[in-house]
């Protein structure tokens, strides 16, 4: 497990955080603390509890036993003290399609008590950066699905966080876009930001995280920068996730869905 920054308090603890809905458990027993400065990719299996966990820190999700805590604030008892610390962009999320891009922005803002002028000043300057200046007053009801996610991207990041959280940020990106975002999470992190990123996406992954947890059945079963992973269960990030999660016969799985084929070819 990679040691903790000296001198430095966690900005993210979980302390037996477990999660059960009905008789299902799909937490067991969380331990992490996350530093100031980190980029935490949270890899795992569809149903590993991924969601679940940032669900719970982004104070969206109460029922839950053991405890969290964000930036000292106890998620359970203050939500609304953990909201105004975090930036969150979900994979799947509803925009007002019948706002623009300006309007939502605003609202965003004002949300998180900023003034008009600095929502307005930093919403135009983050959609120039995105190419979304020309189309700041159309409804969004209009946009792709990428240039939806970059409104969701510049909303997550509109009041300057301290902890930002990534569910499948990518999702529908060019690739220019896509290069974009990873520099910014890289000098997010060097402003000492926290970012907290989910993905299924393990080239991206193994790049932009300086430590990796990943999760499997509920449990975390590896914890590390991405060397120590790689010296201790394979060459890539995939092979690794393959390994720790019980899937290292795919090609042999790969070999039997092909084989569907065959009665085309007799």
């Amino acid at each position: 497990m990679q040691e903790p920054p000296p001198f430095k308090a966690p900005v993210i603890s979980l302390n037996r955080l477990s999660k059960s809905y009905g008789k299902t458990q799909v937490l067991f027993d969380i331990n992490l603390d996350f530093y100031p400065g980190q980029v935490i990719g949270y890899i795992g299996p569809n149903g590993a509890g991924k969601s679940t966990t940032v669900r719970i820190l982004a104070g969206l999700d109460g029922e839950f036993s053991g405890e969290a805590t964000i930036c000292g604030i106890d998620v359970r008892k203050d939500p609304l003290g953990v909201k105004q610390m975090i930036g969150y962009v979900p994979e799947m999320a509803e925009l007002y399609d019948v706002l623009t891009p300006r309007e939502f922005l605003t609202m965003i803002g004002r949300l998180h008590n900023l003034s008009d002028a600095v929502t307005l000043e930093r919403s135009l300057r983050m959609l120039r950066f995105f190419g979304l200046e020309t189309n700041a007053d159309d409804r969004m009801d209009t946009f792709s699905k990428g240039m939806r996610q970059k409104v969701l991207l510049i909303s997550g990041l509109l009041h300057n966080p301290q902890v930002l959280f990534l569910d499948e940020p990518l999702s529908g990106l060019d690739a220019n876009s896509v290069i974009m975002v990873k520099e910014i999470i890289s000098r997010l992190a060097a402003q000492g930001k926290t970012v907290f990123y989910c993905s299924h996406m393990m080239d991206v992954v193994e790049k932009v995280s300086d430590r990796i947890i990943l999760i499997d059945k509920g449990r975390v079963v590896a914890d590390g920068t991405f060397n120590e992973l790689k010296q201790q269960e394979g060459e890539s990030l995939e092979q690794v996730f393959s390994k720790l999660t019980g899937k290292q016969d795919l090609d042999q799985m790969a070999g039997d869905f092909m084989e569907s084929f065959r009665s085309d070819e007799q």
